[in-house]
């Protein structure tokens, strides 16, 4: 379930960073970077992973995830903890393929395999 204060279960971090989403497709960009296979998404520390869209284009959009909306709004730059996770170079290799933070448009119940479509 996502709330305006985030996912269910997650830290509390309502406004523009209440969720944060990762594309699938970076997770192998991030291992190369780091000489070995695609990183585990949870290392991330990322709430939604998702595939086949491109999120960077879709900044200040909203988009609808299973019956929740969200809006896309800023870059969700690594942490720190990313050296610490992935080894010497993790934050570089997370830079620029982190994935989005977003805020709650609309409250919702989300589910594995829902769709992430933008909302026209």
């Amino acid at each position: 379930m996502i709330s305006g204060d985030g996912l269910e279960g997650d830290r509390s971090r309502a406004g523009k960073r209440a969720v944060s989403l990762i594309q699938q497709e970076h997770l192998a960009a991030i291992g190369s970077y780091l000489g070995q296979g695609p990183v585990a998404p949870e290392t991330l520390r990322r709430n939604l992973l998702v595939s086949g869209i491109n999120l960077a284009a879709l900044k200040g959009r909203e988009v609808q995830v299973g019956e929740a909306i969200l809006r896309i709004t800023v870059i969700c730059a690594p942490c720190s903890r990313m050296e610490e996770a992935l080894g010497k170079g993790g934050y570089s290799a997370v830079r620029g393929h982190g994935g989005w933070c977003a805020e709650v448009v609309q409250s919702g119940r989300v589910r594995l395999g829902d769709a992430v479509q933008p909302v026209d």
